[in-house]
């Protein structure tokens, strides 16, 4: 069970190195523009504010990373990261689009909850 909870956190660590790649670098670029379904004249007024969501996803997954490298017995940084990827998830569904609770909320759920159990 603690492979698979390694296996989970480092999909949702893989995911917001994802998300920060898309939202500094590719906010403006067609694929941004067609995972995010922005126009192109949103995406140029709002690319700061996107540079800015993509570098605080980075943390989020150096924070998951540190907790797959900390000491083996130690749960808490990957329990508290993984609550703050799933509350930044619940609030961007309830904010954004109900898409981002399936996308960025629910494999931090499922880590958690393997986290928990192993």
């Amino acid at each position: 069970m603690i492979l698979l909870s390694q296996i989970l956190i480092g999909l949702v660590a893989l995911l917001h190195l994802l998300f920060l790649v898309l939202e500094m670098l590719f906010w403006e670029k067609s694929l941004g523009l067609k995972v995010f379904g922005h126009k192109r004249d949103f995406a140029r007024q709002s690319r700061i504010l996107a540079m800015n969501q993509g570098l605080y996803n980075g943390f989020l997954a150096a924070g998951l990373i540190w907790g797959l490298i900390a000491v083996e017995s130690d749960k808490s940084i990957s329990l508290f990261f993984l609550t703050c990827v799933i509350v930044a998830g619940v609030f961007g569904a309830i904010t954004a689009s109900h898409k981002i609770l399936i996308i960025q909320a629910l494999p931090a759920v499922l880590a958690l909850v393997s986290v928990l159990v192993s």
